[in-house]
């Protein structure tokens, strides 16, 4: 069962590991990104700040999908997490059993426009999560569960439907 899909530019830290893990309560969190899956150090550094009782997986964004497809995440509470909007874009078109993305943080990079005081975006990535929206899939953000879900909307003028 897939708890969460988060997207947060930090991956896990003390904010997804205390407040969404308390709240969600998963057994199992997936660190989906095809970067980390290649660096040792970062791999490292992630199981060090996993919580106690919590498996941590980290794959690649294709693997992730084979493997929840296939049923083999099927007997974990499990809680997913990624870097940036594109993979969380792909993983909800590609994987039936997700039904909605949560927006925790993104960073400020040159072309993002501020959309909340942790949500930056960039033109491109608001295509996507309206083209997300056009096909039936929640965006809401929540940097915190004790914080209320404020639905994503795209500015006026985002445009609509882009690919993943």
């Amino acid at each position: 069962m897939i708890k969460l899909l988060r997207v947060d530019h930090r991956l896990l830290h003390g904010q997804v590991v205390f407040s969404w893990v308390s709240a969600l309560d998963p057994d199992c969190i997936l660190v989906a990104n095809d970067d980390v899956v290649k660096d040792e150090l970062r791999k490292t550094t992630l199981k060090l700040g996993k919580p106690n009782g919590v498996k941590l997986v980290i794959k690649n964004i294709e693997d992730s999908i084979e493997a929840i497809n296939t049923g083999k995440t099927d007997k974990y509470r499990l809680m997913i997490v990624v870097s940036n909007v594109a993979d969380a874009v792909r993983l909800a078109r590609q994987v039936e059993q997700i039904h909605s993305i949560n927006l925790g943080g993104t960073k400020a990079l040159p072309g993002t426009h501020q959309v909340t005081r942790m949500i930056y975006l960039t033109d491109e990535e608001e295509k996507l999560l309206a083209g997300a929206q056009e096909n039936g899939i929640s965006v809401n953000i929540q940097p915190v569960p004790s914080e209320a879900v404020i639905e994503y909307k795209p500015r006026t003028g985002a445009g609509k439907g882009g690919n993943a």
